[in-house]
């Protein structure tokens, strides 16, 4: 009889009593384990601590690590310097974009911005003049996705807003957040846009001279959760702030809506109350934007899914002005006053034209 066993597989005492009997070592399997598992804390145990220079060299080679690292990151060329200076200037520069920010005419001039505007098309139309004298607060409606027609109209020169409103200076407010991110903010403010804040818009209201413009899309993030094609809803009855803010500033309130704008991507959009819905609510609470899951048109085919917008029309109409006197703290009466007056307003402006841009006249503007 030979024994099948061995040290590679059981202990050295493992005995066999015959052919067809199993190994000792199988009814002894769990204390072998037990010791096995003693015997490598032993052997780990044993194992020498890193010494201070073990240490030491660790940490250096860290510190090379995200120097590396850092290098890579922050210089976009080859001369360090560069990236230096630019983050002095940074810090240098932190409060322009609240102080009229670096409007550029050459940038809102270049020529690809008519390409732009050709794409859709995008069309801008005046309905009433605006005084160079006064300064302005123009209420954008809808939000939609991205936002086409307010960039197009008061970032872009290419639908003529300075032709057709002489004398009128045109900005775009938008998420403060987006004049932290380096580069990006030299490029937002020579479009003429600033941070939607009070401190921004208060500043191109107050110590800018006159002839401001400054658009605000007043449904912000929570309006664009709702966007579709064919919906007309607007967050406004309970968005206020822009009202109180042209009455301290006495800035006139002019509404502007962009029939088409909702019909340039699909969305997935949840009911109030679902989780998903809850969710986005959450993400546009912490973020200042809502997490929007939407789809447009391929880079090759109209037909194909992708993220570019679908080439609908879109055309922004300016309507006639609310005409707002100064004061320095207005009552909550005064502000419900004037907002009330101003979606008369936009009501009146939307009925009036919905029949020539794209809606039929029995469609109707939902004001939440």
């Amino acid at each position: 009889m030979t024994c099948r066993c061995s040290p590679k597989f059981g202990p050295p005492s493992c005995k066999c009593a015959n052919d067809l009997s199993p190994c000792y070592w199988f009814s002894s399997k769990a204390s072998w384990s037990q010791a096995s598992v003693q015997a490598a804390l032993r052997t780990l145990l044993a194992v020498p601590w890193p010494s201070q220079r073990d240490f030491r060299a660790c940490i250096q080679l860290l510190a090379v690590l995200q120097w590396v690292l850092s290098f890579l990151v922050l210089c976009s060329t080859f001369f360090w310097p560069v990236s230096a200076l630019y983050l002095a200037w940074f810090i240098f520069d932190w409060d322009t974009p609240h102080q009229g920010g670096r409007s550029s005419e050459w940038v809102r001039n270049w020529a690809v911005w008519n390409r732009f505007r050709d794409y859709f098309p995008i069309q801008l139309v005046k309905t009433h003049n605006l005084l160079p004298s006064q300064n302005y607060i123009i209420g954008v409606h809808p939000h939609g996705i991205l936002c086409v027609g307010a960039f197009c109209n008061f970032v872009t020169r290419s639908t003529g807003f300075c032709e057709k409103f002489p004398g009128i200076k045109p900005f775009l407010a938008t998420l403060a957040g987006n004049f932290r991110l380096p580069v990006f903010r030299e490029y937002l403010m020579s479009g003429g846009l600033c941070p939607v804040t009070r401190r921004a818009i208060g500043y191109l209201l107050s110590q800018n001279g006159t002839g401001n413009a400054v658009g605000i899309v007043v449904g912000g993030a929570a309006e664009s959760l709702s966007c579709h094609p064919g919906v007309t809803t607007l967050i406004l009855k309970k968005r206020k702030g822009f009202v109180r803010m042209a009455l301290q500033h006495g800035a006139h309130l002019v509404p502007a809506f962009s029939f088409g704008e909702n019909d340039l991507f699909q969305q997935l959009v949840f009911k109030e109350g679902s989780w998903m819905r809850s969710l986005q609510n959450r993400f546009r609470k912490m973020l200042g934007f809502a997490p929007c899951l939407f789809y447009g048109r391929g880079l090759t085919s109209v037909h194909s899914w992708g993220f570019l917008p679908f080439p609908r029309p879109v055309t922004t109409v300016f309507g006639e002005p609310v005409t707002v006197p100064k004061i320095e703290n207005p009552s909550r009466e005064t502000v419900d006053l004037y907002h009330d007056m101003y979606i008369c307003n936009l009501v009146k402006l939307f009925n009036d034209h919905k029949a020539k841009y794209g809606l039929s006249e029995i469609d109707q503007l939902r004001i939440l």
